[in-house]
């Protein structure tokens, strides 16, 4: 069954700026999916009221994990 998640960017403010629905079997396919999203600004993933991660964006000159 496919759970409803939400992603906020963050802004330099520390406020959320803009949400993006999603739709996903599971909480990895879910994280999977919003570690594509991240573009500069850190994105919270919440399943309603549970916080489940935070991504950061990348640093120029930072390797990948």
């Amino acid at each position: 069954m496919a759970n409803e998640y939400r992603a906020y960017t963050i802004g330099s403010d520390n406020h959320i700026f803009s949400r993006v629905d999603l739709i996903c079997e599971n909480d990895d396919d879910a994280k999977e999916r919003v570690r594509q999203l991240v573009n500069g600004h850190p994105i919270e993933l919440w399943r309603g009221a549970t916080f489940l991660a935070r991504f950061e964006p990348l640093q120029k000159g930072r390797p990948l994990n």
